[in-house]
């Protein structure tokens, strides 16, 4: 079996990464924080906070966020809701003008292969 390693976990600002959500659970590994590792394909690195404008573009998208799923422990996400969302997810959302705002000290690092810093600032979060 093979040994899956976390990446180092830092946050976009290069500093420690700090959880995103206890609860829900989030994150590719469920700890809370926006950890990724190679094998993370979707690169679950940005933590959001969604609205419910976004949750229904995601489910219009296809991938339906809102509804729970208990036999994956997944309770469903309601507006408020933070969540280690895909850097490619949210730079789709982001070009159809549905992003929801990030939270720098909680967004890894590896977010910034796929999204600038610069866009990330401009849809902070004021408060963490």
């Amino acid at each position: 079996m093979k040994t899956i390693t976390k990446d180092e976990a830092l946050n976009v600002l290069g500093s420690a990464l700090e959880p995103c959500s206890m609860e829900p659970l989030t994150g590719f590994f469920r700890d809370g924080c926006c950890n990724t590792c190679a094998q993370d394909v979707g690169s679950h690195t940005v933590c959001v906070e969604v609205t419910q404008a976004f949750l229904e573009y995601s489910r219009f998208a296809g991938n339906d966020l809102s509804t729970p799923h208990p036999e994956f422990q997944f309770p469903g996400l309601q507006e408020g809701d933070r969540w280690c969302l895909c850097a490619g997810r949210w730079l789709e959302a982001y070009e159809k003008g549905m992003a929801p705002r990030v939270f720098l000290n909680n967004t890894h690092i590896k977010a910034l292969k796929t999204i600038p810093l610069s866009l990330l600032e401009q849809f902070a979060a004021t408060i963490n």
